[in-house]
């Protein structure tokens, strides 16, 4: 099974990329633009795996450029208290 097959796994692994970066010392700018870079892919490259990641791509879509470096800050909010390495 993918880890895009289910959002709790997804955002998961989200949640331990992104302790893995604040532990490597990326700063918060560092992850932000990292997780907009991220979202570019998945909105261009990735077919959705779920309802979610359909939402989530057809926000990405319609939205501006600030709005999508929003999308991703919220991405990376959501995500803090995720992940397997806490």
């Amino acid at each position: 099974m993918s880890i895009l097959d289910n959002f709790d796994s997804w955002k998961d692994f989200l949640g331990d990329k992104m302790h893995n970066a604040e532990g490597q010392g990326l700063s918060q700018q560092e992850i932000s633009d990292l997780a907009y870079e991220v979202g570019d892919y998945l909105a261009t490259q990735v077919d959705a795996k779920n309802d979610q990641e359909a939402i989530l791509r057809d926000l990405w879509n319609v939205a501006s450029n600030d709005e999508k470096h929003a999308i991703a800050n919220m991405m990376v909010k959501m995500v803090q208290n995720d992940g397997t390495m806490q």
